[in-house]
């Protein structure tokens, strides 16, 4: 159990940034996994929040406990390595055992994932589009285990497109210069006419398609391909037509 309520100043200043652990003391099992410096691993025992980790620490406590707090690793001078490692944590435990809301920085991109995923990603072969097709570049939204329909409404809107999306046969959807899926697209409609998974409230310039997932043989021609080429160095616009005059 948990007899202190911080770090003495100088423990605090060997301790640097550092990975955390709170464990439920009637089973040993972790159920939340943070980071941060000073008395950071303290603050949830006072949080009155709503939410998963404060009904499971009261929980604890109702039955006369407290909860476990560990550190997993610490010294760590970076902030970035902190969160590394707080990220590989809970892609290892898995979001299913703790109250975390979410997995840690950048796991979604740079987490666990299998070695053919990332030979996939990072040894794409170069592909040259045959197709009347729209490259839409989805980095800001994608993530390694995302839903089919996760990834289908990040690559079908919103995109500011003129008439020529009109010709568009089919959608690539763009992960680091790697085709991620390929999409037929079936018709354009104005962003938000349909329902979508995703949260924020399109601007009304913009336009979004529906489709479906490419016949197999086009969808294996250039999913987990690169298209790299396409976008010359710097390039800021999400979108690119290929073949579409």
């Amino acid at each position: 159990m948990c007899r202190i309520r911080e770090f003495s100043p100088e423990v605090r200043r060997r301790l640097g940034y550092y990975v955390y652990l709170y464990l439920d003391p009637r089973t040993s099992e972790v159920f939340y996994v943070g980071k941060g410096r000073g008395n950071r691993a303290f603050t949830h025992l006072g949080d009155s929040r709503e939410s998963e980790k404060v009904s499971r620490i009261e929980e604890i406590r109702e039955g006369g406990g407290q909860p476990v707090i560990e550190i997993l690793a610490h010294g760590f001078e970076d902030e970035k390595e902190a969160y590394r490692l707080e990220a590989a944590a809970i892609d290892l435990l898995g979001t299913e055992q703790l109250t975390n809301i979410v997995r840690g920085w950048r796991s979604g991109t740079h987490g666990r994932m299998k070695a053919e995923r990332l030979e996939a990603q990072y040894g794409a072969e170069q592909v040259q589009v045959q197709h009347r097709a729209l490259l839409v570049r989805i980095n800001r939204l994608f993530r390694y285990g995302m839903s089919p329909i996760e990834l289908y409404d990040a690559t079908r809107g919103w995109w500011r497109v003129g008439e020529k999306r009109q010709q568009v046969e089919f959608a690539l959807a763009v992960y680091d210069g790697v085709v991620q899926e390929v999409y037929r697209v079936e018709a354009w409609l104005p962003a938000g006419s349909t329902v979508s998974t995703r949260r924020e409230t399109p601007d009304p310039d913009r336009w979004e398609f529906v489709g479906q997932i490419a016949a197999e043989p086009i969808r294996k021609s250039y999913r987990l391909r690169s298209v790299r080429h396409y976008w010359g160095h710097g390039a800021q616009n999400p979108v690119r037509y290929v073949n579409v005059g």
